[in-house]
């Protein structure tokens, strides 16, 4: 059983490609992906985005955040355009909103549930990317992909995560991902 988490940064903002509809201009910088069967983590640079994609395709389940709607179309015009429909997923973000009716993000979620924070944000990533700071940018998906990955094992094994509410009350919201006893091997790691 091949399980992966998976993240990607870009190389050009909302703002320079005329907004959130055109994602598919915004080009891939980096992508990371995360095997739970070796435990290793691969960088992807655009120039290998191919093989980036083979991974994801050969995976029995791709673990994301905000994966669906944005990162696999990212990927569409390098050859990855059937990816949301064609590739076993798990999109975090959608998880948790079909149960609250709500978006809560992924900084909020590591701090509430693992008690971590992200290192950058996108923004960050595609200065490192322009100015050829390669280990920062690396370094900052992989951040990213960890936190996914140790967020899906913590709903898997618990059953749900944690978030704060406005009125600052700490909540659990279910993780829909649990009873998978087929992953039992590779999680328990």
């Amino acid at each position: 059983m091949e399980l992966v988490a998976f993240d990607l940064e870009t190389q050009r903002s909302f703002d320079e490609v005329g907004g959130p509809r055109f994602i598919e201009r915004l080009g891939l910088s980096v992508g990371v992906v995360y095997q739970a069967s070796s435990r290793t983590y691969t960088a992807y640079r655009e120039d290998q985005v191919a093989e980036l994609i083979q991974v994801l395709r050969r995976a029995d389940l791709v673990v994301g955040f905000n994966s669906l709607r944005f990162d696999y179309r990212v990927l569409a015009p390098y050859g990855g355009a059937d990816l949301a429909r064609t590739v076993p997923s798990l999109d975090l973000l959608v998880e948790i909103h079909h149960v609250l009716g709500f978006r809560l993000g992924l900084d909020h979620l590591a701090r509430e549930t693992l008690g971590v924070g992200k290192s950058a944000d996108g923004l960050q990533a595609i200065q490192w990317w322009r100015e050829g700071r390669w280990d920062e940018l690396i370094a900052y998906c992989r951040q990213d992909v960890e936190v996914t990955w140790k967020l899906f094992v913590y709903g898997w094994k618990e059953g749900h995560l944690f978030w704060r509410d406005r009125a600052g009350n700490r909540r659990t919201v279910p993780a829909s991902w649990t009873g998978h006893p087929e992953w039992a091997e590779v999680l328990a790691g």
